[in-house]
């Protein structure tokens, strides 16, 4: 395996470059040397020598020549999507996604799962199957694949990789640490180097990696209501030992008494993953027998395996209780969304992680509770959409960060 750091967060000089040219060069490619010298502001030898590093490891390639207004026609260069290729796996609310991409970030296998609802470790066999399955499907490649990148759940400490994973006892939550490291786990069977993140950070990164323009730099990325991503002038901010993002206050001693009338539960105490969509669901289904005959009839479901996907499905049929309990979790994801647009004024606020399913009158919702809550200020020019991304979001940010990190540390 190739000794490549993935976890590490503070690149040097040289790395840095390799990631501002390997920005220009997605995103403006095909382009000159000279185009790039002007871009970074850096003479156009050394870019030259930066480049032809990228091209001997088969990362970029020169291409057709650009028209001229006389002398020599400069070459034109862009990435390379055959030169290297990238494992990437995110955890989703309903699912679990795994995808083999390119240098372009294009998808070259995908195969997904139903999220296991279960332990850490048997989450993280299912991860392990994941990559396997892709690696069955992309035997052609395998030569080429240049590391792993995994988009997780919990809190994730960017020294290590370690996992906080939270568990639910009775109906508490506390945060345990995971005995495995999977890190080791994953570069152990499949012999390549593995960048483990957390899940909002991973789809924040994503999306505005694969999705956004250059000149947004500020942006939230909810992930239920339960973490964000954040990035702060075109960084991922991870605070100290990586755990920021955690937008809840949690004290299981006084959670009986810890509540507010403005939702249940109060909008800075830990919720449920699915913004306890479902939870209020079934309370309004157990308490009117003939309107859940309509929901179970609509989503042939019981009382039993109701989950978020068969509230969306009796959302879009109209159904009385899909609404009534959405409305009620746009007005709470929108206060929780207020206080964060409040503190960090971002540019944009992405909604993802499976809640895009919930459809336009969920976001405009959403959209209105934000603006009642916030400051006039910082609402005047945000803009709150779903991720473009959508189900591919944490895999595709994971893998991204991977592949930033075999550019910046290339030898």
């Amino acid at each position: 395996m190739h000794e490549l750091n993935f976890q590490k967060e503070d690149f040097s000089e040289k790395e840095r470059r390799n990631i501002d040219i390997l920005e220009i060069l997605r995103r403006r490619g095909p382009i000159s040397r000279p185009d790039i010298s002007k871009e970074i502001g850096i003479n156009v030898v050394t870019i030259s020598n930066y480049i032809d590093d990228f091209i001997r490891h088969n990362f970029v390639h020169e291409k057709e020549l650009d028209r001229s207004e006389g002398g020599r026609r400069p070459t034109l260069l862009d990435l390379n999507p055959q030169g290297g290729y990238v494992i990437g796996v995110g955890l989703n609310l309903m699912n679990m996604v795994g995808l083999l991409v390119d240098l372009k970030g294009n998808i070259i296998t995908k195969t997904q799962i139903a999220r296991p609802r279960a332990s850490v470790n048997e989450i993280a066999e299912c991860l392990l199957e994941l990559i396997r399955e892709i690696l069955r499907r992309s035997k052609e490649y395998a030569a080429d694949i240049k590391g792993i990148g995994v988009g997780m759940a919990g809190l994730i400490n960017k020294e290590d990789g370690s996992i906080h994973w939270p568990q639910k006892m009775d109906h508490y939550y506390t945060y345990a640490s995971v005995d495995l490291s999977l890190r080791e786990l994953i570069e152990r069977e499949f012999n390549l180097p593995t960048l483990i993140e957390n899940d909002a950070t991973s789809a924040c990164f994503g999306e505005h990696w694969f999705n956004m323009d250059s000149d947004v730099k500020d942006i939230i990325y909810m992930f239920s209501g339960v973490g964000c991503g954040i990035m702060i002038n075109g960084q991922i901010y991870r605070g100290a030992k990586g755990y920021a993002g955690e937008v809840s206050i949690y004290n299981y001693k006084e959670q009986d008494l810890f509540s507010c009338s403005s939702g249940n539960p109060c909008f800075i105490k830990r919720w449920e993953m699915d913004l306890g969509i479902v939870g209020q669901a079934k309370e309004m289904l157990a308490k009117d027998k003939e309107a859940a005959e309509r929901f179970f009839k609509l989503t042939s479901s019981n009382i039993d395996n109701v989950d978020l996907k068969s509230v969306f499905i009796a959302l879009r049929s109209k159904n009385e209780i899909a609404i009534s309990t959405l409305d009620s979790a746009a007005k709470r994801l929108g206060i929780k969304i207020a206080s964060l647009v409040n503190m960090l004024n971002p540019q944009i606020v992405v909604i993802g992680g499976g809640l895009e399913d919930a459809g336009e009158d969920f976001l405009n919702k959403v959209t209105l509770s934000v603006k009642d809550w916030s400051f006039r200020e910082v609402t005047e020019d945000l803009k709150i959409v779903y991720s473009q991304l959508r189900e591919n979001a944490v895999a595709l940010g994971a893998a991204g960060l991977v592949m930033q990190r075999v550019f910046a540390q290339m030898e």
